[in-house]
């Protein structure tokens, strides 16, 4: 939607002839951007609350690239990469803003939103080996416009390294529970808060452990209510999900 579009859309409501709600419509049913290698959807953000976001897996260095030059030439502040790998990340132009965090793999071109309030999420994990999932989780949580804490490597095996964190846990809005091996981590953390629990099984563990479906199934038959489920190393998918429960009505 060109800004001439726009600014008769708002002309027709100052009028009269719309209502501040038809207008609203008419904006998250405004058109894309073709470039022959992607479809730029612009208006996300209106839709959604969160601008476009860009899957780096299986696209080139040079994909990811001409497409987030594109949405930050269009005037989105904030653009998330994730699955971004460290080719992609040494051959970005670096004309404009942006920064790798190879830990969870994710690059940011223009800054992180501001939080919107004081409420945080909290980002648990059963052990180290999970921090890479867990990091992409938490930075897209930040990157969004949420407070985060990192409780890392506070798995039931050492049960007390959780419970050292209860007031933590107790007064968080949303909670990412990240863990492979058998995935008892999202129980447990859901028997202690009162918010949703988001649970994330990952790859991590021997061979029973089947690439993180034995901890999938075991997040699924939780017997603790709240707790939801995305799938094997999802953490994007739950970092995003916590940041629309976390700013649920502002």
């Amino acid at each position: 939607m060109e800004q001439h579009d726009i600014k008769k859309l708002l002309q027709q409501v100052s009028e009269g002839a719309l209502s501040p709600d038809e207008a609203l419509t008419k904006l998250k049913l405004a058109p894309f951007e073709d470039i022959d290698i992607a479809k730029l959807d612009h208006h996300r953000a209106v839709r959604q609350g969160a601008s476009e976001i860009i899957y780096g897996a299986g696209k080139t260095p040079e994909q990811i690239d001409i497409i987030a030059h594109k949405l930050f030439e269009a005037g989105q502040e904030t653009i998330l990469i994730t699955r971004m790998s460290r080719e992609a990340a040494d051959y970005f132009q670096k004309d404009i803003p942006f920064t790798y965090y190879p830990e969870g793999r994710i690059g940011l071109v223009g800054k992180m939103m501001e939080p919107r309030h004081d409420g945080y999420i909290v980002v648990a994990t059963g052990g180290t080996s999970d921090i890479p999932v867990a990091e992409e989780a938490a930075l897209t949580a930040e990157i969004l416009g949420n407070n985060v804490k990192r409780l890392y490597d506070v798995g039931v095996a050492g049960i007390h390294r959780l419970l050292s964190h209860t007031e933590e846990i107790m007064n968080a809005r949303v909670i990412i529970a990240i863990a492979g091996m058998e995935g008892a981590l999202a129980s447990v953390i859901g028997g202690l808060a009162d918010c949703p629990v988001i649970a994330v099984p990952t790859s991590v563990g021997y061979g029973t452990a089947l690439g993180g479906v034995t901890a999938l199934l075991s997040m699924l038959n939780s017997c603790a209510s709240g707790v939801s489920v995305v799938n094997i190393d999802n953490g994007f998918g739950a970092g995003y999900q916590a940041n629309l429960i976390n700013n649920m009505g502002v």
